[in-house]
């Protein structure tokens, strides 16, 4: 099938694209930076802005599923990108109706989530990550309040690991939910699955290692 990703030149995203071409999909990426994988056939690259209505409109042109791995890198300073992307593709959705599943990838923090971090968790997104979030959290509300077929995936701490394809994924809160860390490949694994079959449509899931 067709999938783009939409931030796929690190973290999440390129393992993303990884995955999917493992999986025999055509991919589309669209980035600042240049992805750093093989020369394929079914890999098509765009440089270009998430922000720029030409550059998305491209990059999701005859597309299946839409991954969103959008990131600031190490920044953590106030940001707008999230919503500010988020605007954008509720206004393209307004001129031209997209059928097709999103799976954005926000975190665990995000949202109603904020509360069932642990202390230490807490703090830190409390004193660091504080406007990140703030703005990821923006983000979630535009779109579950639009008529996009969305799902939004909350991992916890991120890990440079090998995948393993063996998580845990919560699709609601409750007290002693411990979302700890998680490798990027596991998360990109299942946002493969999910852009393949949406099984969690319209749901917030949280996801960590088992």
């Amino acid at each position: 099938m067709n999938i783009s990703i939409i931030g796929a030149s690190a973290g999440i995203g390129l393992e993303a694209v990884k995955i999917g071409l493992d999986r025999k999909h055509s991919i589309t990426t669209l980035s600042r930076s240049t992805v750093p994988v093989e020369e394929s056939k079914s890999l098509t690259s765009i440089l270009g802005d998430a922000l720029n209505k030409a550059d998305l409109l491209r990059a999701i042109q005859n597309t299946e599923a839409i991954i969103v791995t959008l990131g600031t890198s190490k920044n953590m300073k106030a940001t707008t990108l999230f919503s500010d992307f988020a605007k954008l593709i509720v206004a393209i959705n307004k001129e031209h109706k997209i059928e097709v599943p999103f799976i954005f990838v926000t975190g665990f923090g995000a949202g109603e989530s904020k509360n069932y971090v642990p202390w230490l968790v807490k703090m830190f997104l409390k004193y660091l990550l504080k406007d990140v979030y703030a703005d990821k959290t923006k983000m979630e509300e535009i779109i579950t309040q639009s008529d996009l077929k969305w799902t939004v995936v909350r991992p916890g701490r991120l890990f440079d690991k090998p995948l393993t394809a063996h998580y845990r994924i919560e699709n609601t809160l409750f007290k002693g939910i411990n979302i700890g860390g998680i490798n990027r490949a596991d998360v990109a694994d299942f946002l493969i699955k999910q852009a393949e079959k949406q099984t969690e449509l319209k749901k917030y899931i949280a996801i960590a290692e088992k």
